[in-house]
C-alpha cells in the first residue's frame, strides 16, 4: 500500500503540497558585498518548510556553477547571480522579486 501525504491526503507519488507550497512563497534575490570585496547573491523569503531548501540549493548551484551554503532558511551563492538564479526559481514555479 502506498504512503498518503499528511497535508492532502493523496498518495506520496501524487502528492501537490510542494506545488502549492512554491505558488505561496515569493523569493527574494539581492547580492551583497562581503569581506576583501567577494560578493554573494543571497536567495531569501521561502519560509515554507513543504520545500526542500537543500535540494533548491543544489539546484541553483549547479545551475549558476558556483559555491554556496543554506543557512537556516536563507541561501548564499559565491558571486553575483541574479538573473540567472531568477531564471532557475521561476522556471521551478516560484515567484521572483529581485532587488
Amino acid at each position: 500500500m502506498a504512503a498518503i501525504c499528511n497535508i492532502c491526503g493523496l498518495p506520496d507519488e501524487l502528492c501537490i503540497c510542494q506545488e502549492i507550497a512554491k505558488e505561496q512563497q515569493k523569493a527574494i534575490i539581492s547580492v551583497v558585498r562581503r569581506r576583501y570585496g567577494k560578493l554573494v547573491t543571497i536567495v531569501e523569503g521561502i519560509t515554507d518548510s513543504a520545500i526542500d531548501i537543500n535540494q533548491l540549493a543544489k539546484t541553483l548551484k549547479a545551475r549558476c556553477a558556483a559555491g554556496g551554503t543554506v543557512k537556516g532558511r536563507v541561501i548564499e551563492l559565491q558571486g553575483e547571480h541574479k538573473k540567472k538564479a531568477a531564471e532557475v526559481l521561476k522556471k521551478n514555479g516560484y515567484q521572483v522579486e529581485v532587488r
